[in-house]
């Protein structure tokens, strides 16, 4: 019985010497929240919702890497050609008018040699209101219409005044349809929309082509409030990604090296850049060390990633737990190492960006260190009680 009390004794003066005496870098988190004037704790209701996937065949079926976003899906449904271009405020334009005979309103009938039946009007700007001034027709809007509606309303007003008259204008200076292009490419500015309609390549090429490799280039399309970034090697490799631009587009190409998070019983844990165009998930256990043989679980390799809806709905995955607004689901995919398949299974899975790899510990590993833990306890209340031992030795022989 004494000796259950003196080894009780022994690990209480332990563990009260070790939160006073023991090294440390500032407060334990005992103290943290002790001291805290108010807290939120978590609770089973406020817990991160997540899925669990094991990492298959048929899972890969459905899994790609189509990047952060689609131009397609957000500007180009719908849209079989370039858009229609219209005059703007800040274009000049050029009109030309011509009569059928001399003898009318513009030509007289003392024209002489003159060569040919019309004539061409001095180039002016189209003003703030969206108007330009045509003699005898007075104003006429040219704000968002083609330069064939601008040209039938001016043949409209002289009609009664010229004979048979016709008009034809041209852009002479373009400010209203064009696309500013930013960020890292060749020569960033504003570019004129060719009336033929450009794509997003297009202007990018004239804008003296992108400045840093392909595999760490994005781009991001801002038009009427809305706005999509794309990787831009898939903007390259996929048709459809390279759509038509409009008027007032705005373009931001700029440099993000894509990396990867590695922690657990890998060789190495920290931010890894994928350098490369594509990583798979054999690639990336690689590129963090492998798996520690005397520690890691190879069959709990986990990888973290906000997947997207989309790709869960195709497994047939219950999402109910999720509400429908929710586009990207907390996702946990494991893959077993143990399974010799399942190394061709982590060539095919494609890593994206922010990708979190963790490796777990073996069960035999948490069992060893529960085990050392306790041979600590123990010896350091062996140490104690031999400790005490020797100061009631010295006090008897202080005492005598």
């Amino acid at each position: 019985m004494k000796r259950r009390q003196f080894c009780f004794s022994a690990l209480t003066l332990v563990g009260l010497s070790g939160c006073s005496s023991l090294p440390g870098s500032g407060p334990g988190s005992r103290a943290i929240v002790a001291q805290a004037a108010a807290s939120l704790k978590e609770t089973a209701a406020s817990t991160f919702k997540y899925v669990q996937i094991d990492l298959t065949e048929q899972v890969l079926s459905v899994l790609g890497d189509p990047g952060p976003g689609s131009f397609f899906k957000s500007f180009g449904k719908g849209r079989s050609g370039p858009p229609e271009l219209t005059v703007g405020v800040g274009d000049t334009v050029s009109i030309t008018i011509f009569e059928s005979a001399a003898g009318g309103l513009f030509i007289p009938n003392d024209a002489g040699s003159r060569p040919g039946n019309y004539v061409t009007l001095p180039s002016q700007t189209v003003d703030q209101k969206g108007y330009i001034a045509i003699p005898y027709a007075g104003a006429v809007l040219a704000k968002g219409r083609t330069l064939g509606a601008i040209q039938a309303e001016i043949v409209k007003k002289l009609s009664s005044r010229a004979i048979e008259p016709q008009a034809v204008i041209s852009v002479t200076s373009q400010a209203s349809n064009q696309v500013t292009v930013l960020g890292q490419v060749g020569a960033p500015g504003k570019l004129n929309i060719n009336s033929a309609g450009d794509r997003v390549l297009d202007i990018l090429s004239r804008a003296g082509g992108i400045a840093n490799a392909g595999y760490e280039t994005f781009v991001t399309l801002q038009r009427r409030g809305t706005d999509a970034t794309i990787y831009f090697l898939n903007l390259v490799k996929d048709p459809k990604e390279n759509i038509y631009v409009a008027p007032d587009d705005t373009l931001y190409v700029y440099q993000e090296q894509r990396s990867f998070t590695a922690f657990g019983a890998s060789g190495s844990s920290g931010q890894f850049k994928f350098e490369q165009e594509y990583l798979l998930l054999s690639d990336a256990v690689g590129k963090a060390g492998g798996l520690l043989d005397s520690q890691a679980d190879p069959g709990q390799v986990l990888l973290y990633r906000l997947e997207h809806r989309q790709a869960l709905e195709k497994m047939n995955l219950d999402l109910s737990a999720f509400a429908p607004d929710v586009l990207e689901v907390p996702t946990i995919y494991r893959a077993n190492f143990r399974d010799p398949s399942s190394f061709f299974v982590a060539k095919k899975f494609y890593m994206h960006d922010r990708d979190v790899l963790y490796v777990t510990n073996a069960d035999k590993v948490e069992l060893f260190k529960f085990l050392a833990l306790i041979t600590g306890i123990t010896g350091a209340a062996a140490t104690t009680a031999s400790d005490i031992a020797g100061v009631k030795s010295g006090g008897k022989y202080i005492a005598q």
